[in-house]
């Protein structure tokens, strides 16, 4: 697959699709943790004097208010920052005003429009990936680069679409995403575990279907592990229950009972108790610290960790001991560790073991989607 290494960059107007898609609060950035994830492939266009022409979405667009908290412009004063240099940002998605811009770009210049998914008012262009919106993106440029990882897994006019029309390649970040999380999933050092957490079964039966193969073990806590639990026909009192994959986690368990290892406490809102022990009136919250004990006895030998889904409501402190505890764990361990995106990445950054690992992840859904099995359409099209 083509890098930016691959091209000559010089005087050749460049479109990078980048993710941009940061919190955004009275119109402060919270975290401009994705925006400096792109800086390399930036800085590399700018250095080989390339016309830089930057893409990318922030939020959903389902209606015409969305668009006054969702404009791109406080990424682009925080880009000018981090450059030290002058983005220029141009308002629109479309039209003379962007074309008249881009085409006044002197060699090393920036350029960063518009929220791409302006385009989904009225009638979804960019999020189904209209043919005339992408022929019309590609237009502008000489060259595409995506480096936006965090829609890779989604066919976009602003991934798809370009790549489908001009000459295209991926930047370092997604080349970072695929060198770390390819290897580990299909060839890893073993022993080679998997922790899996989050609220429902549902959402990870590809991810479950495809690492059962694979994995020597899968580790199961977070909401979804309740689920197993009563698939073994145990009380879970009120907690998260996902009745319509029963079926499946009953198949699954007697597939490979010494394979998916499960909770054997919990932390519910009144105590700490042995998961046999909760009444029918409680929720577990977390797992409890012998389960934190149970998984170090997995962790500790293996060669190659990949964790997604945070294992308890880690948002609140009394109910964040679980994946702090396994954060704790992970720091000791040599081995190839990898964090999936979103709120494992969320709990990994806000507890400070961001050292602890090999590679955490910036997409979330991309990141599980390759947990999968599943081709990536924004980074196919590209192959």
């Amino acid at each position: 697959m083509k890098t930016i290494r691959d091209f000559d960059l010089n005087n050749k107007k460049v479109i990078i699709r980048v993710d941009f898609n940061v919190p955004i609060k009275d119109g402060i950035i919270t975290d401009d943790t994705r925006i400096k994830e792109s800086l390399k492939t930036i800085n590399y266009a700018i250095e080989n004097n390339a016309k830089v022409i930057l893409m990318s979405h922030l939020g959903r667009i389902k209606e015409e208010s969305d668009k006054l908290k969702n404009t791109l412009k406080a990424v682009s004063i925080r880009l000018s920052e981090l450059l030290n240099k002058q983005v220029i940002f141009v308002p629109t998605t479309r039209g003379i005003e962007l074309e008249t811009a881009i085409n006044n770009l002197n060699n090393g210049d920036v350029l960063l429009m518009e929220n791409t998914r302006f385009e989904d008012l009225p009638d979804k262009k960019e999020s189904k990936n209209n043919e005339e919106l992408g022929k019309y993106w590609a237009s502008l440029g000489d060259i595409y680069i995506n480096d936006a990882f965090g829609t890779a897994h989604r066919a976009h006019a602003s991934n798809v679409g370009i790549a489908s029309n001009l000459e295209s390649g991926i930047g370092f970040l997604i080349e970072k995403e695929l060198d770390n999380l390819l290897p580990a999933i299909n060839n890893p050092s073993r022993p080679f575990t998997v922790i899996l957490g989050g609220a429902k079964v549902s959402d990870k039966i590809g991810v479950i279907e495809n690492l059962v193969k694979k994995a020597d073990y899968i580790l199961i806590g977070g909401g979804m592990a309740f689920t197993f639990l009563k698939a073994k026909g145990m009380e879970i009192g009120k907690s998260l229950l996902d009745d319509e994959s029963i079926d499946f986690c009953k198949k699954i368990l007697s597939e490979n009972e010494s394979k998916i290892i499960l909770p054997i406490d919990v932390v519910t809102e009144l105590k700490e108790c042995f998961i046999t022990d909760i009444t029918k009136n409680e929720t577990g919250l977390d797992i409890g610290s012998k389960t934190v004990k149970l998984f170090k006895q997995y962790l500790d030998n293996s060669k190659t960790i990949i964790w997604n889904g945070p294992v308890g409501m880690f948002e609140e402190d009394r109910y964040s001991n679980g994946t702090k505890g396994i954060c704790e764990i992970l720091k000791n361990i040599n081995a190839t560790k990898i964090a999936g995106g979103g709120d494992t990445a969320s709990a990994v950054k806000n507890f400070g073991y961001e050292e602890a690992f090999t590679h955490i992840s910036t997409g979330g859904g991309a990141s599980l989607e390759l947990l999968e099995g599943k081709v990536l359409p924004g980074i196919d099209i590209i192959k």
